[in-house]
């Protein structure tokens, strides 16, 4: 028998990407990888879902041609569309693992892996778990540690990390919310001394809301493009407790993996209507559920069950309640789970 095609359909978003190769480490099976990158207008903007190459530029793509994968694992919008397209030109016999909640066609998906916070349970090809499948930079944290000891052992202690995210439908950070994050996490730290980093989501407003509101004396670090002096890898391995805003999952699971003490700061709605919304859509009753179906409420995240798994280990707290307990029992690893599903769909 041969080995079977693999091929892993890539973006432009590390963050996605790293979640697929991670998976296909494990598996430990030859993969190829094929890198798609949208043309230019559609690197923000949201190409309407459907089997198709035309949101690419071609030039800039490794090239998708026959022979046909037997299986493809993909993460995101646009990706997601060229493995449909590159299903549909295998005429079926192409199966497709996505990472993260369908668009349009949960049918045509062998397997959905699914983090908590979009909400996906029921159907058979939903393999629910629990965060994302990301791994922590174990050697970047460690050179971090050596690059950074003498700058962050000066600073009292305990040394608090305050690392902030941006705003994301339906949620709002802005310069009002930093304000307020200023100053909760200044109450928090003390006695102790902070260090906030911002992030490339972080509204330049909220920046300067956030640096008038911290302790004059409070390091903080501007995220740029061409930043060479990112303190990111230092504050995860130095600091001794973190202040995380509730939009970053990313961040959030690396402090945990770490089993470091976390406080979430919950971003608020943006408006009224829209956390009504918002929470009628999350709700487990079948109007939101006919509402998915037709489309209208694709993509809608549930960050907050990404928070109450984490308040339910004991692996963080709202920031009004504090820091938890050090020592809770760490993050269990999902991924050999995972790993194990993706290659039972070959009937390895």
């Amino acid at each position: 028998m041969s080995a079977p095609r693999i091929w892993l359909v890539l973006g432009d978003k590390p963050g996605d990407n790293a979640q697929v190769e991670i998976v296909a480490d494990a598996m430990g099976l030859p993969v190829e990888r094929k890198r798609v990158i949208p043309r230019a207008e559609w690197v923000l903007g949201k190409p309407r879902i459907e089997a198709s190459i035309d949101h690419l530029d071609s030039a800039r793509c490794d090239p998708l041609e026959p022979p046909w994968p037997d299986l493809i694992l993909t993460i995101g919008r646009r990706p997601s569309m060229a493995a449909l397209w590159i299903q549909e030109q295998s005429r079926g016999k192409s199966r497709i693992v996505l990472f993260g909640p369908p668009k349009r066609w949960p049918e045509r998906f062998s397997l959905i892996v699914a983090p908590a916070q979009y909400r996906l349970t029921g159907a058979a090809n939903v393999f629910p778990i629990r965060f994302p499948l990301m791994r922590s930079n174990a050697a970047g944290i460690e050179a971090a540690r050596l690059a950074w000891s003498e700058r962050l052992g000066a600073l009292p202690r305990p040394l608090t990390a305050l690392l902030v995210g941006g705003q994301t439908k339906p949620y709002r950070l802005d310069a009002r919310f930093a304000a307020e994050l200023a100053e909760q996490a200044r109450a928090l730290a003390s006695p102790g001394s902070l260090y906030a980093s911002t992030s490339r989501r972080t509204l330049p407003t909220a920046v300067d809301a956030l640096a008038s509101g911290l302790p004059p004396d409070t390091p903080l670090f501007r995220w740029a493009p061409d930043a060479t002096d990112n303190p990111y890898l230092g504050l995860l391995a130095l600091a001794d407790r973190f202040i995380v805003t509730g939009d970053s999952i990313s961040m959030m699971v690396e402090v945990a993996r770490l089993g470091k003490p976390l406080a979430i700061a919950a971003l608020p709605y943006r408006n009224l209507a829209a956390g009504i919304f918002h929470r009628w859509v999350n709700a487990s009753t079948g109007v939101p559920a006919a509402l998915r179906a037709a489309g209208i409420t694709r993509g809608a995240r549930d960050l907050s069950a990404m928070h109450r798994v984490l308040y339910d280990r004991g692996l963080a707290a709202p920031m009004g309640e504090g820091f938890p307990e050090p020592g809770r029992e760490p993050l269990e690893d999902e991924l050999p789970r995972v790993a194990a599903a993706v290659r039972a769909l070959l009937q390895l």
